[in-house]
């Protein structure tokens, strides 16, 4: 009885050992008396105890290898340190397993040996900007070397570009010169760029001012011209006026039927206003030529006719005196 429990108890023992459940995203690989049997996946499996074993369990994964620097040397011969990032994934469980004895090791040397090649063929200037170049390269190269290994090289990536400290030096000095360049032509730009729109906003000034002359002197001549109009207008006016007036007169005097001394007086009058003695010559018509003899006769008749009054006035003071 002890012995028959002991063995039902082995057999519950291998019975448990025989259940295996593989997890999530993980490959298990079984063999069964030293050969390849199968390829579990996600799963419950069971397995004949003491003839078969799991000869690895393989995770699929992506998986990220941080690879330390390797030198290599450029086309220029340039000694520098770069390490890269290789990400892969399990694709064949069973060729990952029996294909290359140590995975890590064959793709890391293999990293080494193709960034060699490609950065070989490179120049250091040339090298430092076509990162993206030589990533896809080191990609393309590994993931075709590795199909046999049952992996998938996704992508690489070159993390540090490390060049000598005297390339180092020489080529921040390159790039403070080639700031110190930018920011002169950057300057002189700049400076030719203000100069241009001085001139151009000098030039706008002058063109503006010109246009303001142009339109001041427009308007000042037309100003001028509708003055000169309305003078001229007012002095035809007030010439039409006098004419009218003048006529006027005449159709009065026409009217009244004036006599001939009356006109001969007017004369007198305006003869008068002439000879104000402003004038140096005056020239008398003839007509009042023989009015101022006539007059001239009369003031004598009129002078002799007072100077005997006058006598006669003293004769009688005389008589009076004598009394």
């Amino acid at each position: 009885m002890i012995i028959f429990l002991i063995i039902l108890a082995l057999l519950v023992i291998l019975g448990i050992l025989s259940v295996k459940i593989v997890p999530q995203s993980k490959v298990y690989v079984l063999e069964r008396l030293g050969s390849y049997q199968t390829t579990w996946s996600t799963g419950v499996h069971f397995k004949l105890p003491i003839f078969d074993m799991v000869r690895s369990r393989v995770s699929l994964k992506e998986r990220v290898v941080d690879f330390p620097p390797q030198p290599v040397i450029t086309k220029d011969n340039v000694t520098m340190q770069i390490d890269t990032v290789v990400f892969y994934q399990v694709t064949d469980a069973k060729l990952y397993t029996y294909g290359v004895d140590n995975p890590l090791l064959a793709i890391e040397n293999l990293t080494a040996t193709t960034l060699r090649n490609i950065i070989g063929d490179l120049e250091l200037d040339h090298t430092l900007t076509s990162r993206d170049v030589i990533n896809t390269k080191i990609t393309s190269i590994l993931d075709s070397a590795s199909d046999k290994w049952g992996i998938k090289v996704n992508r690489v990536e070159l993390k540090n570009i490390v060049p000598p400290a005297e390339i180092q030096n020489a080529m921040e000095k390159q790039m403070k010169a080639e700031r110190e360049r930018r920011q002169l032509v950057l300057q002189a730009e700049g400076r030719k760029n203000a100069d241009i729109l001085v001139a151009e906003g000098e030039k706008r000034s002058q063109v503006l001012r010109a246009e303001a002359e142009k339109e001041s002197l427009i308007l000042h001549a037309e100003a001028v011209r509708e003055q000169s109009i309305k003078e001229a207008e007012g002095k035809a006016r007030a010439i039409e006026i006098v004419q009218t007036a003048t006529a006027r007169g005449l159709e009065m005097i026409k009217a009244v039927d004036v006599s001939k001394s009356v006109i001969s007086l007017k004369s007198l009058e305006t003869f008068e206003k002439v000879a104000d003695g402003k004038a140096t010559k005056i020239i008398i018509p003839s007509e009042i030529q023989s009015m101022a003899g006539l007059l001239a006769s009369a003031k004598e008749i009129v002078n002799g006719s007072e100077s005997n009054s006058d006598e006669s006035k003293t004769e009688v003071k005389h008589d009076n005196k004598e009394k």
